[in-house]
């Protein structure tokens, strides 16, 4: 299948320029060697023929480098790559103007033509990669809303989404996107999430749901009650994050800027002593100039200074494409070295809901639910909602219900009473609680009468992607820790059943900080990441290297106060964006080292006459390519493995 270039109306034009040019440099070339243009047209001056033939075409491709030299050169900045293109080939074409009218045989007009052919592809190729690269972005984060359709007095107008305030009622019909984060107060739909989670899946939306905004409806009409203005909106947060990711430069890329200022203006003077010096003791002016030509050429650093923001920013789109949102091509350096892994419980390795784990005693489960069950109906507390789903049995009427705070609750009916809760109201109330019972993390006692009737432990129910992730980060190397509020008992549990290597149980707020400096304190080399749920874990998300919120939909802690948010909230996205970091690296070194290897190497050989400049043009045109690719290949999706 042939592959289709996505062109906009100036890179199409720009490519039928170079192709025209490149069709009339390929006739013109092919018959000069085949026939001689300078013979053809005779005489003394016959080498003029070639030169306006090849001169005409140099014009028609390189007239907008010429421009921006002369521009640069105007604004003081003279040793950009367009000004060394300019130096070198007209320098060429002068050498072919001083040779032809010595009367030596003319030659430097088709190198120099070629060299800015050539170039200008290496730079349509540049552009291209890098519009592909920022459209893919925007078509992943198009979730811009132009326009809200806004219910008055039961009349819909269309407004722009900067006009509606909160509390205002709008109407998202299918195919529109949700201008606005809200309530969903009326109708149920189906949403499309992808360009905020990745999760092509459709969600569906009730009443009383969230609607987020930059969700597509797909299949019914639906109000929402708008609770964020359009610029505290979820939509809003996220464009701003990517857009302004490509601003927070690593320290590879501010090392690359401040070297490409070092080199450049050094292999001028270089290039310049290369005319000079040898020129003047050996009289050969033209040869010494051609090769100080030759190094100029090489001398452009197009493949590092294009090709390394280029891997940093495919390596933001490809995670954005997996609803992996990192703010900035330092924080992927970070992550691609991070060997310390610490995670937050709840919320993050578990669910945070709650679900019914040991009933006791055993023999009695059944009964023991359905007591629980009769205090626990119609009550909307997680735990309420975990035991009356584990019950099952419906609803049981008559029962009168207390609900004490801080204690439990109390059911009556007919005399009976019922009592559930924890040890605090087994006390109050006069029930005895056998010692082995005493003390269980996260237990229910349900009592009849005044007696105990069994323990029911309530757990948070583990993410299911949660090991395998805890097992993919351990395969790459990292270290992994569990900090958490919970008893020993429960963190010990939960950190055996993931795969966590170390935890620390019973900590406040202010604990998570002093244990995460800890683990700072003794990082090494490595940086230090902390996963979160961005709701109550500001501060050590603040403090990592590397802060990740987890489920960031929604969340205005986790966008603001992480420097990475997964939006699915699955753990498995955390060993991905590892993953994506690496590769992402590995292409900027890769290309850095190709690039500067291939350069010095053609540059010696320049120098010493050993090369042309057909050489000189793939040193850069031709590496500047390679590296491009290279880069590239950082957004294109891989099947997942871990990084050995």
């Amino acid at each position: 299948m042939a592959m289709k270039l996505d062109l906009d109306r100036e890179e199409k034009q720009k490519g039928l320029r170079i192709l025209l040019s490149l069709a009339a440099f390929i006739v013109i070339f092919a018959v000069d060697k085949a026939a001689d243009l300078a013979a053809l047209a005779g005489g003394r001056l016959g080498w003029l023929l070639p030169l306006f033939l090849y001169l005409a075409v140099y014009v028609a491709i390189g007239f907008d480098v010429l421009r921006e030299a002369a521009e640069g050169i105007l604004h003081g900045q003279l040793l950009d790559e367009n000004f060394l293109m300019s130096v070198a080939t007209l320098g060429a074409f002068a050498l072919h103007i001083f040779r032809g009218a010595s009367g030596m045989e003319a030659e430097g007009a088709e190198e120099a033509c070629a060299v800015l052919l050539f170039y200008q592809v290496g730079e349509f190729f540049e552009h291209y990669a890098t519009g592909k690269s920022r459209k893919s972005i925007s078509a992943l984060m198009d979730i811009r809303p132009d326009s809200a359709n806004l219910l008055e007095g039961g009349e819909v107008r269309t407004v722009s989404p900067e006009e509606v305030k909160i509390g205002d009622i709008i109407v998202v019909n299918p195919g529109e996107r949700v201008p606005l984060d809200g309530v969903c107060v009326r109708g149920a739909t189906s949403v499309d999430m992808k360009a905020l989670t990745g999760e092509s899946a459709p969600v569906s939306l009730l009443e009383g749901e969230r609607a987020i905004s930059g969700a597509v409806n797909l299949t019914d009409r639906v109000e929402v009650r708008v609770d964020k203005l359009y610029h505290d909106g979820t939509a809003a947060k996220i464009l701003d994050l990517v857009q302004n990711a490509a601003d927070k430069k690593s320290k590879t890329e501010n090392f690359i800027t401040k070297f490409s200022r070092i080199y450049t203006p050094t292999v001028v003077v270089c290039a310049l002593l290369l005319a000079v010096i040898p020129g003047a003791v050996s009289g050969d002016w033209t040869t010494w100039i051609y090769r100080a030509l030759n190094f100029l050429v090489i001398s452009c650093p197009c493949a590092l200074v294009i090709s390394i923001p280029l891997s940093f920013f495919a390596g933001i789109g490809r995670a954005s494409r997996d609803g992996i949102l990192i703010k900035g091509s330092d924080y992927i350096e970070k992550l691609a070295k991070a060997d310390v892994f610490v995670f937050d419980k709840t919320g993050t390795l578990t669910k945070g809901n709650f679900k019914v784990g040991e009933v006791l005693p055993a023999d009695k489960r059944d009964e023991v639910l359905r007591l629980a069950a009769a205090c626990e109906q119609g009550l909307s507390h997680p735990i309420a909602r975990s035991i009356t789903e584990a019950y099952g049995g419906g609803a049981q009427l008559g029962w009168s219900i207390k609900s004490e705070a801080g204690l439990g609750v109390t059911a009556t009916k007919d005399g009976e009473v019922l009592l559930c809760g924890g040890e605090r109201l087994m006390a109050a109330k006069g029930v005895a609680v056998p010692e082995e019972l005493k003390g269980v993390e996260g237990a229910v006692y349900v009592a009849k009468d005044g007696a105990l009737e069994g323990v029911i432990t309530i757990e948070d129910e583990i993410k299911p992607d949660a090991a395998e992730a805890v097992k993919d980060l351990s395969k790459m190397g990292a270290r992994t820790l569990m900090l958490t509020g919970d008893g020993d008992k429960v963190a010990k549990k939960v950190a055996e059943a993931v795969g966590i290597d170390d935890y620390r149980a019973s900590l406040l707020s202010a604990d998570k900080v002093d244990e995460l400096e800890r683990v700072l304190d003794g990082k090494g080399r490595g940086a230090v990441c902390f996963v979160g749920d961005g709701v109550n874990d500001a501060p050590v998300l603040m403090r990592a290297d590397i802060g990740v919120a987890m489920g960031g939909i929604g969340s205005d802690a986790a966008i603001e106060a992480s420097d990475v948010v997964l939006m699915r909230d699955e753990l498995s996205c955390l060993p991905l964006a590892r993953r994506i970091a690496r590769r992402t690296m590995r292409a900027a070194y890769q290309n850095i080292v190709f690039s500067i290897a291939v350069k010095v190497a053609i540059l010696v050989l320049s120098a010493l006459g050993l090369t042309g400049m057909w050489i000189a043009v793939f040193g850069d045109v031709g590496v500047a390519i390679l590296a491009i690719l290279n880069a590239m290949r950082v957004g294109f999706k891989r099947k997942a493995k871990a990084d050995k």
